[in-house]
């Protein structure tokens, strides 16, 4: 027992709260009296129609939300103002994806960064019908303009095929449309953020990613051209992909073992082999 304190004896009990600690015990259950009760009828703040008393605030018929979704640009419903554009681009995208594969190509943009730490853009154009790469160019300062350019070079004297797929990249801009308007090419066009909706040209740009850019080191615009133009060689003749039944874009001729043995010839600068048949 500490010194100077006074004696309790077997059961007592400290009192609750004493002091203004009491005070403040007393007005809270004060105010607590005087809280609305939901078995009263709706008070003010509830929505009657939602029957067991829940609030409004935070609902579709909250006037403070339906003002705060106008200001961003929304609807009631928490949609873009602009949905009809996206539902019409969607619809555009399922009626394109849809077509023949022969009838379909896809183009994309690859930024590749080079050891001057200057950034050059590749732009890719493929064929869906055997994912043939129909046509690649770099440039350090892209627009639309050449962005045009590239698609009359890729497809000239009435080659075009009707239908295109292309992400929302600004490089595709109003003097591409034009030009895509001009050659009569349909384009279907993917949700934003979406590149599932673009996967043939988004698997090709992984593929040279993996194989090639991340393990190598680019010096330059030129140096860049002459890596491309030997992996697309390899990556048309020699890699196979599971989309053709284990076969390569540019169909491979099969070579009986009778042919002789299996010799190693290098691509791509040795980084790839493919395997052949020649006699001994």
């Amino acid at each position: 027992m500490a010194l100077g304190s006074p004696a309790r004896q077997t059961g007592d009990r400290p009192p609750l709260a004493s002091g203004r600690g009491q005070t403040f015990l007393d007005q809270d259950l004060a105010t607590k009296s005087h809280w609305p009760s939901t078995s009263q009828g709706p008070s003010q703040g509830l929505n009657p129609a939602d029957g067991a008393g829940h609030p409004t605030v935070g609902s579709a018929a909250d006037s403070r939300r339906i003002t705060q979704a106008r200001d961003r640009g929304l609807g009631k419903d928490g949609l873009k103002a602009d949905a009809q554009e996206k539902k019409a681009s969607f619809t555009n995208l399922a009626l394109v994806s849809r077509q023949p594969p022969p009838e379909l190509i896809s183009i994309d943009f690859l930024p590749v960064p080079t050891a001057t730490f200057r950034v050059l853009e590749v732009l890719i154009v493929l064929a869906h019908d055997r994912r043939r790469v129909l046509h690649f160019h770099v440039t350090e300062h892209p627009t639309a303009a050449w962005t045009a350019q590239q698609l009359i070079e890729a497809f000239p004297d009435e080659t075009a095929p009707r239908f295109l797929l292309r992400d929302r990249d600004p490089l595709n801009g109003e003097e591409f449309r034009q030009r895509v308007a001009g050659l009569k090419i349909e384009e279907g066009i993917p949700a934003a953020r979406s590149p599932g909706q673009n996967a043939s040209v988004e698997r090709l740009i992984g593929s040279l990613r993996r194989e090639w850019l991340d393990p190598g080191l680019v010096l330059g615009e030129n140096h860049l051209g002459r890596i491309l133009r030997s992996y697309y060689a390899y990556y048309d003749r020699t890699r196979t992909q599971l989309s053709l039944c284990q076969d390569a874009p540019e169909p491979r001729a099969k070579q009986p073992p009778e042919w002789g043995s299996v010799i190693e010839i290098a691509e791509v600068g040795g980084v790839h082999h493919r395997d052949e048949r020649r006699a001994a």
